[in-house]
């Protein structure tokens, strides 16, 4: 055995291959891999005998020894990694099919894998279209499992490199077939092709076979791509080598700028346009032969049930390009019918028609469009809308450039509907555009928008501030700067609120850094013009000698017109030397003097030119004419050719030329730095603009607090001079009762004697306090002395201390009465009613003290007087109790 198996190692692989022992082929295999990987490049000669016999890797697929298949398709995979295209081209014809039938449909998971990936290898070398069209045929296998494994592998093909790689017509036409199998498998399979499908096309993908799914299918499907309608737009995952080297050549040129414009266009959303899988329909043989007389009745319904069936003519997925002319016209005159049914159906027509044709609707785009907008001036919401669908229909059919011309037009219409209809219009153009609008469309739109903001409505000062933030959302905040000038920051807050919101398909690239670049080579290339027109002038002027007698001023002989432009800046410095030394040119004979070189100073443009073409032929000839007049000039043109920047240019010209490209580098830096300061000197003013806002704004607040807190401090003197005054009153009350208790005192005070008990009760009414049934007595028992001090006090504070509830109030309030001192008598108030006696005459009511002293009750007196101490201290207390209530201090 062992000899065996070192006579089958050193068999060459091809024979390996092909072995009829299965170890020794799968062992083959093996090797084949490994030899794969290790070599330098794709035109390595382990690659040449696969290439001249690609049978050899059909019989790899299909080996009947499964674990042989699995080795012999994962070589199959390592020769297509290393091998390059060619090996890719020379061998997919044999082994798709079979590893479509073998591979795919495998028991064993890493041969299902590894012939998915050889066939996603053979899509990533060259192109998929082969690849699908050798995979399509499995499809009709007898075998369920190869055709839901030939759907699975579709299915991959597409997640990877998307419908813009790899076209999904041939696939979507097969799709029904698929839906209708009787496995479940297979319907499964397809259920997620097409769930695949919907990711990149969306309902682009509906025309090609909905309408031959039954409607439970349908009703699935609908279930399953709302699953997916909210995920993000799908990516390519795997690109083609041409892809590959395309993204790997595109970083060098801008480095940072390609790098990341790649991004950019691998961030966009993929979009496929459904027109692109239906079949277009001639649609100008079923329109009706009357169609042109009924549109032209004078009875509207006729009119409406012409429009009508056009309209149903029209109405498919993609009209063929014919004749539309006739039938635009008409539907051109249609808009400016009296009745607005017609009108919109009309407008209904021309959407279908724009949007079945699209681009070769371009030239019918001038009948229609004005006539539309001239017609927004309708104020019934459906005619508008229908418009405004037409309107869009054209647009996408055309471009910005196409339609701006006539929408600025009708931005300036006396009629605010029509005005505000076309600037809606504007803005939907500009969100769904593609193409940034050139610098002067961008100055004209800006423009219009400006005026806008003037309007007095302020729907049309809105649109005019949506249509500057959606115009500065494509072309960014820099390039829309200049023209947002002059307004102020309100508008301009509006157009930034727009702006952020703004969600635009269109971008201005940013190519203008590459665009100097490039200009710079023209400029390189101009010297190179003037090399070629100087060896002409050049030819004329074989005198060395007096360029080096003269002074360094005479040298720039070699270009008249541009010499003085580069010397124009120097301030004339070189003028005068290049006019004395330009004759030059003119023949052998001026070169002998000098003083006559000015004279002929007219022929070298007049020379300059001619020459030119001859130059090129004769240059030989031309060459060989001056060896014979000198030899040392014939070596001189010779070293010229090689050098040609600086063989028709002098040292002073050169030098002149070198300081004039360094100025002008100069004054670029300058512009450059000139510019950047210009940029932070306007976030610096926008940045103090911020602040002295935020300014106004604290001293604003600052200001509110300090009225707040002034109308605080009023509202608290005036509490406090409403609470003194409330003191002064009390103080002015308790002298008052200072001097009542007084008089009482004088009047008590010299009372003597006793009084009979039995009088006690009847004479309780002398003390200043007193009960209301002081008269309680007998009405025949005549009053004394003491009905002179029969009193009661009543005040303000009286009154106030019963209003405010006061107890000592209730409690003392029947005994208040005021006196009556002067006639000695008592009012009609101090009693209570039961007793009250009539009033004595003036002659009983003398000062009779003896009499009455004798009654009082030195008792009654002591008690009287405690008892107007308590008062007295109780309201003191309560006027200490209102000043503390009131925040008074005490003085």
């Amino acid at each position: 055995m062992a000899e065996q198996e070192e006579d089958f190692s050193s068999l060459p692989l091809p024979d390996r291959f092909q072995h009829k022992v299965w170890k020794v082929r799968k062992a083959g295999y093996e090797d084949a891999a490994k030899q794969f990987e290790v070599t330098p490049d794709e035109y390595d000669p382990a690659f040449r005998p696969f290439l001249q016999d690609p049978g050899l890797w059909k019989g790899a697929v299909t080996d009947s020894n499964v674990a042989a298949q699995q080795e012999g398709i994962a070589a199959l995979c390592a020769f297509l990694k290393f091998g390059g295209k060619e090996g890719c081209t020379r061998t997919r014809s044999h082994t798709i099919t079979p590893l479509a039938e073998k591979g795919l449909a495998s028991t064993r998971a890493a041969t299902k894998a590894s012939a998915l990936e050889a066939i996603l290898l053979y899509v990533e070398l060259d192109v998929a279209a082969p690849v699908i069209e050798e995979l399509l045929p499995a499809l009709s296998n007898k075998q369920p499992k190869v055709i839901a494994a030939t759907l699975a592998a579709l299915t991959a093909i597409f997640h990877n490199y998307g419908c813009k790689t790899v076209d999904p017509k041939p696939v979507l036409k097969t799709l029904p077939k698929a839906f209708g199998h009787a496995d479940k498998n297979v319907r499964a399979e397809a259920t997620n092709l097409a769930v695949e499908f919907y990711r990149w096309l969306r309902e682009a993908m509906k025309p090609m076979f909905w309408g031959e799914l039954k409607p439970t299918q349908q009703t699935d499907m609908d279930a399953q791509f709302e699953k997916i309608k909210a995920e993000p737009a799908p990516k390519q995952d795997r690109f083609l080598r041409s892809q590959q080297a395309a993204m790997a050549r595109a970083p060098p040129p801008g480095a940072g700028g390609a790098a990341e414009e790649e991004d950019d266009l691998e961030e966009e959303p993929v979009e496929i346009d459904p027109l692109e899988f239906a079949e277009p329909q001639d649609v100008l043989s079923k329109v009706a032969p009357d169609f042109h007389d009924l549109l032209a009745s004078s009875k509207w319904k006729e009119r409406k049930e012409a429009l009508e069936a056009l309209f149903v003519v029209l109405n498919v997925p993609k009209i063929k390009d014919g004749d539309f002319g006739e039938i635009t016209r008409g539907l051109g005159k249609s808009m400016k019918d009296a009745n607005v049914a017609v009108v919109t159906q009309a407008a209904q027509c021309i959407e279908v028609l724009a949007k079945g044709l699209r681009r070769p609707f371009g030239k019918y785009r001038s009948i229609v469009s004005g006539p539309i907008m001239e017609r927004l001036k309708e104020k019934k919401a459906t005619v508008s809308d229908a418009l405004g669908a037409a309107l869009d229909a054209v647009f996408l059919a055309t471009s910005l450039t196409d339609m701006l011309e006539e929408m600025l037009e009708f931005l300036k219409h006396k009629n605010p509907q029509v005005k505000e209809g076309t600037m809606k219009f504007l803005i939907r153009c500009l969100k769904t555009t593609r193409e940034a609008p050139a610098k002067p469309e961008v100055a004209s739109i800006a423009e219009s928008a400006k005026k806008l903001l003037a309007e007095s409505s302020e729907g049309l000062r809105s649109g005019g501030a949506e249509v500057l933030g959606t115009l500065m959302k494509i072309m960014g905040e820099r390039a829309m700067g200049p023209h947002l000038e002059g307004l102020d920051e309100i508008r301009k807050t509006k157009i930034k609120e727009y702006f952020e919101h703004a969600e635009v398909k269109a971008k201005d690239k940013p190519k203008p850094p590459p665009a100097p670049v490039q200009r710079a080579a023209p400029a390189a290339a101009a010297p190179k013009k003037v090399v070629a027109k100087k060896p002409a002038t050049k030819k004329a002027a074989p005198a060395p000698s007096p360029y080096a007698q003269e002074a360094l001023a005479p040298q720039p002989t070699a270009r008249s017109a541009p010499a003085s432009k580069l010397g124009g800046p120097k301030a004339g410095g070189l003028k005068a030397p290049l006019k004395r030394t330009l004759p030059g040119p003119g023949g052998a004979a001026p070169t002998a003097s000098p003083a006559r070189r000015p004279v002929s100073q007219a022929p070298p443009p007049m020379e300059e030119e001619p020459p030119a073409p001859p130059r090129l032929g004769l240059a030989g000839r031309g060459l060989a004419g001056r060896s014979l007049a000198k030899a040392a000039p014939v070596m001189a043109p010779a070293q010229s050719i090689s050098p040609s920047p600086d063989s028709g240019l002098t040292a002073a010209e050169r030098a002149e030329l070198e300081e004039l490209r360094l100025d002008k580098d100069r004054l670029l830096r300058q512009a450059d730095d000139m510019r950047q300061e210009r940029s932070r000197l306007n976030s610096e003013v926008q940045e103090l603009k911020n602040q002295n806002a935020q300014l106004i704004e604290d001293h604003t607040r600052d200001v509110l607090s300090i009225k707040a807190k002034e109308t605080q401090l009023v509202r608290a003197r005036s509490d406090c001079e409403a609470a003194e005054a409330m003191c002064g009153q009390l103080r002015r009350e308790m002298e008052r009762l200072k001097r009542a208790l007084t008089s009482a005192e004088r009047i008590n005070g010299p009372s003597a004697g006793l009084s009979s008990p039995s009088r006690e009760s009847a004479n309780e009414e002398g003390g200043i306090y007193r009960d209301t049934g002081m008269y309680g007595g007998g009405q025949d028992s005549r009053p004394g002395f003491n009905n002179r001090a029969r009193m009661s006090y009543t005040s303000t504070l009286s009154e106030e201390k019963e209003n405010s509830g006061d107890p000592l109030a209730r409690d003392y309030s029947r005994s208040k009465l005021s006196p009556e001192l002067r006639n000695g008598r008592n009012s009609a108030a101090s009693g209570s009613g039961r007793a009250s006696p009539a009033p004595y005459p003036s002659s009983r009511n003398s000062r009779d003290t003896g009499a009455d002293h004798g009654r009082v009750d030195s008792g009654q007196g002591v008690e009287s007087w405690k008892r107007a101490a308590e008062v007295t201290s109780a309201l003191k207390a309560k006027i200490e109790q209102m000043k503390a209530r009131q925040g008074i201090s005490r003085p």
